[in-house]
């Protein structure tokens, strides 16, 4: 870890550029993508190796088999190889959520700022809300019209400016 004889690291802060990842979620999702494409391609040999070994081991037969005692021989290598590849198809697909989970946290996190800056304004005009004066009627001020729209007998033939029950 050391390059010079002073005993000094070569780097300061060995997870400095890992930090700088976990801040950016392009950065975090390239970097995902990258191993993505590792575990991929790992998983991809191994599916190919897995029938490999399982065509050698099932052919392997020894003087004295019974009908099968080959195929049961061959199942432990078949189930090592087949948790392997059932553990990288769960990675690849953890990888793939992580990657969307993190750009959806900086989604949620925009929008958390603007729903607290919008209940923020919301809360400072109740408050103070501002004072509008209400709207007066030319001609009379003080004085009630004398059919405001409601109450006085109609008959149900003079429905024309109301609405119907």
């Amino acid at each position: 870890m050391s390059t010079e004889n002073n005993g000094q690291p070569f780097f300061d802060d060995p997870h400095a550029a890992l930090r700088e990842i976990a801040q950016n979620p392009d950065a975090y999702a390239h970097y995902l993508a990258d191993f993505h494409r590792v575990v991929l391609d790992m998983q991809a040999k191994l599916e190919i190796l897995q029938r490999e070994a399982r065509v050698h081991c099932r052919g392997v037969r020894v003087d004295g088999d019974k009908w099968g005692q080959a195929f049961l021989r061959s199942f432990p290598v078949e189930n090592s190889l087949n948790g392997v590849l059932k553990d990288l198809k769960s990675a690849t697909s953890g990888l793939e959520k992580s990657a969307h989970k993190r750009h959806a946290h900086d989604e949620k996190v925009k929008e958390v700022k603007k729903s607290r800056k919008e209940k923020v304004q919301i809360k400072a005009r109740k408050n103070n809300p501002t004072l509008q004066a209400a709207p007066e009627t030319p001609g009379r001020q003080g004085t009630q019209s004398p059919n405001p729209g409601y109450g006085g007998p109609t008959s149900i033939y003079n429905l024309d400016r109301r609405e119907s029950a």
